[in-house]
């Protein structure tokens, strides 16, 4: 039986950015959202939050999103939790090194708001 996919912890330095993925993903997607601002502060956060699924933004300022990465990974109750990555860098090679890092799949921004819940919703499917 596949795992339901309820909380999701966003990982986004851009308030912007912040509100259009948290009111797509859960009026939408009906799914409950948490957000961190920075990696320091998902780092910090994510144990508590122990979400089914994190989001994080590539380009962030102080840990960018593949140190954040590399820190949730050093905590063992985050280990196995799927990370999607969003970027604006989005080119081929980027998304192939972006897999190979951990992550279980990447969207690109400017994402389109009507579609993010489907878009995070299929790359769960392909993983749980």
């Amino acid at each position: 039986m596949q795992k339901a996919l309820n909380k999701i912890l966003l990982v986004e330095d851009e308030a912007d950015i912040q509100e259009i993925a948290r009111i797509s993903l859960e009026t939408i997607g009906g799914f409950s959202v948490h957000i961190c601002s920075n990696g320091k502060e998902a780092v910090e956060k994510a144990p508590d939050i122990m979400p089914d699924l994190i989001m994080l933004d590539v380009m962030m300022p102080g840990m960018d999103g593949l140190t954040t990465l590399k820190n949730l990974r050093q905590n063992a109750k985050l280990v196995n939790i799927p990370v999607i990555f969003m970027t604006a860098k989005a080119q081929p090679g980027e998304m192939k090194h972006y897999l190979e890092s951990g992550a279980v799949g990447a969207i690109s921004k400017p994402f389109d708001p009507i579609k993010l819940p489907q878009e995070v919703t299929n790359i769960w499917q392909n993983v749980v």
